[in-house]
């Protein structure tokens, strides 16, 4: 863990202090007891329970889930909720299912609750908020943040709270709660140390970069044999990754369309600070021909290039530990959590230093659905539920004794077995700065506690020029539909390697791309971008 440490300190910019603004609860207050501090699961049930009859059933859609048996926890979750009037019926949406089955669900009108949102999910919160699909929080006439979540609201990093301000249906406002958990952005490669260092590597071969990764993956295939597939890739992510370029907020969803450079020895600059085709630079076209070349020497799954499978083909390599290099956007201390739900060493070896970008700020978000009974209520869930530490581990980690231990340092210790039936994505939950720390996050934070080195590391990371802007697809609407539509057809393809002849492909995609529109929609976008930064001075 000290290597671990010591690659990521490198590029973390720990300098500067976190102090978050806090207030004193409202009367409608939903705060835990005072009996339980922060990263404390509290052992007091708070009132008594309401009858089964008259308790609020709150529903909400998570992404990221690896759930199979929830019974106990529910139980127990339900049993301290009825405390507060409330009972949780969740629906744990999974990596694979949760793109397709959550806009079919908001689409249709079902009176869902909670919906995950973020700047990355098909229901993309800027776009979903203009729709109506998510009610104003902080709506002039009915403002739910100020009456009934004052307590999360008043902790929350500014960068998160003016990240969420955007542009919807019911005028600029915020409409989802933001998720304290990592807000700034680092790709790392994902590394499975024990496969890396059976081979005779180290991170510093991994640090020479994806140019260089040949031998390495000719080595683990000569050794593991054909069916191992040493680079676990996202494509999408794995081209960020090697061109430099963010995602821009408001593109084309899953397959964006649109580029934007950032200065890899800075990333507070841009190369140009121009928006540009993503398909047509010389970047990505080199990057498809080196990517198409690995993919052709069998290092890369070919369930990578298939949308229904990728997901939770990536998925299963990560937690089985049969892959040697992967790719992740980073948050703080995840190696750790990896390490522990996969049983092997995992290290993050970072591409660039972190940087926030409106992406970023709206990585992880709770939306209330327009269609939910009982707005309020719901609100008063989300308050809770972000600031009970009980209620919050217990969603988070499942039951202490069957999914977790604690050690003597308060650190969390996963029972392997009961915790593979039983994993929420932690950072898809909310406020996870409440939460004890898993059993080696200590090690990033030596003497330290760990919850405020997570904050100083996510406030001292670099903004964006363009941080606060998201493309408004209004005007070029119908070409971005149409766009998205080729890139459908082309992109995951070309990103993962997977093209029978990348050239030939890249130049149809890039003439379809011509032939409906892109270049209409990159002076559009780079419009708005100078309008924006104008404004912002």
């Amino acid at each position: 863990m000290k290597k671990i440490f010591a690659v990521i300190l490198c590029l973390a910019m720990l300098a500067f202090t976190f102090a978050a603004c806090t207030s004193a609860p409202p009367a409608s207050s939903t705060a835990p007891p005072e009996s339980a501090p922060a990263g404390t699961p509290s052992e007091e049930t708070p009132v008594e329970p309401a009858p089964p009859s008259d308790l609020v059933e709150i529903s909400w859609w998570l992404h990221g889930s690896n759930v199979s048996d929830d019974a106990a926890v529910m139980e127990q979750v339900n049993a301290y909720l009825a405390g507060y009037g409330f009972k949780l019926k969740p629906i744990w949406g999974t990596w694979g299912d949760f793109d397709t089955n959550v806009v079919l669900a908001i689409n249709g009108g079902d009176p869902v609750d909670i919906y995950f949102t973020c700047s990355w999910s098909a229901d993309e919160y800027n776009a979903f908020a203009k729709k109506g699909a998510f009610a104003r929080l902080d709506d002039p006439d009915d403002n739910l943040l100020e009456q009934y979540a004052q307590d999360i609201w008043s902790i929350l990093p500014e960068t998160l709270k003016s990240g969420a301000a955007v542009n919807g249906d019911a005028g600029y406002g915020v409409y989802a709660l933001p998720g304290f958990k990592d807000y700034a952005v680092q790709n790392c490669w994902d590394v499975n140390v024990d496969r890396l260092t059976e081979l005779g590597f180290t991170l510093d071969d991994v640090k020479k970069g994806f140019d260089s990764f040949g031998d390495i993956f000719a080595a683990a295939k000569e050794k593991y044999g054909n069916d191992f597939y040493p680079f676990l890739i996202e494509g999408a992510v794995l081209e960020r990754m090697v061109t430099n370029t963010i995602i821009v907020t408001g593109d084309a969803g899953s397959n964006n369309l649109l580029s934007y450079y950032l200065d890899p020895t800075d990333v507070s600059k841009a190369v140009t600070g121009k928006l540009v085709n993503k398909f047509a630079t010389p970047e990505y076209e080199a990057f498809v021909t080196k990517v198409n070349e690995y993919y052709k020497a069998g290092y890369i799954d070919p369930a990578m290039a298939n949308t229904s499978q990728a997901n939770d083909a990536r998925t299963a390599h990560q937690t089985a530990g049969t892959y040697l290099i992967g790719t992740q956007s980073y948050s703080f201390g995840y190696e750790v959590q990896a390490s522990a739900e996969r049983g092997i060493e995992v290290a993050m070896v970072p591409t660039t230093e972190a940087y926030v970008d409106t992406t970023g700020s709206q990585g992880a978000m709770m939306a209330i659905s327009s269609a939910s009974a009982h707005k309020a209520d719901t609100m008063k869930f989300l308050n809770l539920v972000n600031t009970d530490p009980k209620l919050m581990t217990l969603i988070a980690y499942g039951i202490e004794g069957v999914h977790y231990n604690l050690n003597a340092d308060g650190n969390v210790e996963f029972v392997t077995e009961e915790r593979n039936k039983y994993t929420p994505w932690r950072n898809g939950l909310g406020n996870v700065t409440i939460l004890p720390p898993q059993q080696g996050e200590a090690d990033l934070a030596p003497g330290q506690d760990f919850w405020t080195v997570f904050k100083d590391y996510y406030a001292s990371a670099k903004a964006i020029p363009a941080l606060g802007w998201a493309l408004d697809q209004t005007p070029v609407a119908d070409e971005i539909g149409a766009l998205a539509n080729v890139a459908a057809e082309y992109a995951l393809t070309l990103s993962t390697g997977a093209a029978e002849d990348p050239a030939a492909s890249l130049a149809e995609f890039r003439q379809k791309l011509t032939d409906n529109g892109i270049d209409k929609v990159v002076e559009e976008a780079n419009a708005q971008l100078e309008a924006f930064l104008a404004a912002k001075g």
